[in-house]
């Protein structure tokens, strides 16, 4: 599958969970799912020798079966597809949680597994075209296969069973939503040889076990195996909605081969035009994106904010660090007057938080940026990548969290960047004599508002190549914080991408997070 295909897929998912709710009947009673077979023993330690069993064999390709109809609905008609409440499982059982399947179509065509698990005892779902309706489709359930399969799941809460609080659809892929009701970035299970020069593999999560809740519980258990060429893995997820919500990921992964880019905890998000970033400004809304920059706080406690961007040209960046804290994909703008959208709204996009469980090591958190004209293709890509490389043979064990939702679990002391804004350098009313380029970073919080009028602020600043100039912090009424400015002049002859580096500070003291930033100068530079 390539990415431009998988990437559609994902689009699909942040909308099919809102799909018109198909309510049966009053009095009418929930329908008994249909069942495979025999149940079977399962925990995850059985799980984990299932997938070091698959990875000591040859990968086998799944075989697409899917009716030709099936694989030509257009978004429309595969939208129309709606699952039938009275199917839901666990839907007439009085629990705090429902779970509801994708039927397969457009870019979803591989089926997966879903099992149901109760009591240490798994029985595989099975297909039903009872399940559905097609509404507008042009499918009927008598015509297509018995055994077609699902393309996915979606969880419902208690608390709106219209709404669903997280899906899992296409490849590793999977999304949630925290007390916005809003879905936005997508995460996923695992990321192979991602922006490198050959073609990204996708590894795909095959089989899901989905353990039945207690009573009264407000978390609901999810067992998944994935598989592909290079690495097969055993998964599990215990998600608990809320404001924020929380994945507590556990993950065994057994390689097939040595893999030279593993992302553990891959992020995947959509920026497409911003204040900082105007190549795309052909639209009429100012901003348009899913999440505007990558927060990280490393081993040694720095907290540091880089701006997303969508460059002409894939971009690669690798911030080495060792046992990170965190990192994740933020939506820090929530203004909806900066995006002027009432259809999609982007200010109500969650950001996503990875929290390490123990030691990662060594490695680095890995950013890929790709060049696109389209909002609906996510081209943001953020990751962990250990330092040592995957081995055949080997058992690499890794535990994280996942916050999903406007408010984080972990937030900086210090100040933090609220705008980051860009155009042209030089002095207003001076005549330009030489090409130049300005930067405008606005930073909120920690102890800037408790600063005297006397005490000066100053703009750490460092650039990997050109002079830096006409620099300035300066209070910044209204926002209650304070705007660093600065110009970068460069010469003709220097090309390609400049690092930039700046935080605030007041008589040796750090005030705030630290800004980083990667500039492409412009092939024509004028400056009249």
């Amino acid at each position: 599958m390539q990415r431009r295909d998988l990437l559609k897929a994902s689009a699909a998912l942040a909308l099919a969970g809102f799909s018109a709710p198909q309510l049966y009947a009053a009095g009418s009673a929930p329908a008994k799912l249909k069942t495979l077979g025999k149940a079977a023993p399962f925990d995850y330690a059985w799980l984990k020798g299932r997938a070091r069993a698959l990875a000591g064999q040859p990968y086998h390709f799944p075989s697409i079966e899917v009716p030709a109809a099936v694989k030509a609905l257009d978004w429309d008609q595969y939208q129309s597809i709606a699952y039938r409440d009275d199917h839901a499982l666990w839907g007439g059982d009085k629990l705090r949680f429902q779970t509801k399947f994708f039927h397969l179509g457009m870019y979803a065509t591989q089926s997966v597994k879903i099992h149901e698990l109760e009591d240490g005892k798994a029985r595989e779902l099975a297909y039903d075209p009872a399940m559905f309706n097609y509404g507008k489709s042009g499918l009927k359930g008598s015509d297509l296969p018995k055994d077609l399969g699902f393309a996915g799941f979606r969880v419902n809460f208690h608390t709106d069973l219209v709404r669903d609080v997280a899906a899992f659809l296409g490849a590793s892929y999977f999304r949630a939503v925290g007390g916005d009701w809003q879905y936005g970035l997508s995460a996923r299970g695992l990321a192979i040889d991602c922006g490198m020069e050959r073609p990204e593999e996708f590894p795909r999560f095959t089989e899901f076990w989905l353990e039945r809740p207690a009573l009264q519980s407000g978390k609901l258990v999810v067992y998944a195996l994935l598989d592909s060429p290079s690495i097969a893995g055993a998964y599990r997820f215990e998600i608990m909605p809320g404001a924020t919500l929380l994945m507590d990921i556990d993950l065994a992964l057994y390689p097939r081969k040595a893999i030279e880019r593993m992302g553990i905890a891959p992020l995947t998000s959509m920026f497409l035009t911003a204040e900082n970033d105007r190549r795309i400004s052909n639209d009429w809304r100012p901003e348009i994106h899913d999440s505007d920059g990558l927060a990280m706080n490393t081993g040694k406690g720095e907290w540091i904010w880089r701006p997303l961007v969508n460059p002409e040209h894939l971009r690669f960046n690798a911030y080495v660090d060792e046992s990170p804290r965190g990192f994740g994909l933020m939506q820090r703008d929530r203004n909806f007057d900066h995006y002027q959208d009432d259809g999609v709204f982007y200010e109500r996009r969650p950001s996503l938080w990875v929290e390490p469980k123990s030691g990662w090591g060594k490695g680095s958190i890995q950013l890929v940026e790709i060049p696109t004209v389209d909002e609906t293709f996510d081209n943001i890509v953020a990751f962990w990548n250990p330092e040592a490389k995957p081995q055949p043979g080997q058992e690499l064990l890794f535990g994280y969290k996942l916050y999903w939702g406007s408010k984080m679990p972990a937030l900086p002391q210090a100040a933090t960047v609220t705008a980051t804004r860009t155009g042209i350098g030089g002095v207003v009313g001076k005549k330009r004599t030489y090409f130049s380029w300005r930067f405008a970073v606005d930073f909120v919080g920690g102890d800037l508002a408790l600063l005297g009028k006397n005490v000066k602020v100053e703009p750490v600043i460092s650039a990997t190549q050109g002079t830096i100039e006409i620099t300035s912090a300066r209070p910044l009424d209204d926002v209650k914080g304070y705007r660093a400015m600065f110009d970068l002049k460069i010469a003709d002859n220097i090309q390609g991408a400049i690092d930039l580096r700046l935080y605030l500070s007041a008589d040796g003291q750090t005030l705030s997070e630290t800004w980083l930033y990667q500039w492409t100068p412009p092939a024509q530079r004028s400056f009249q």
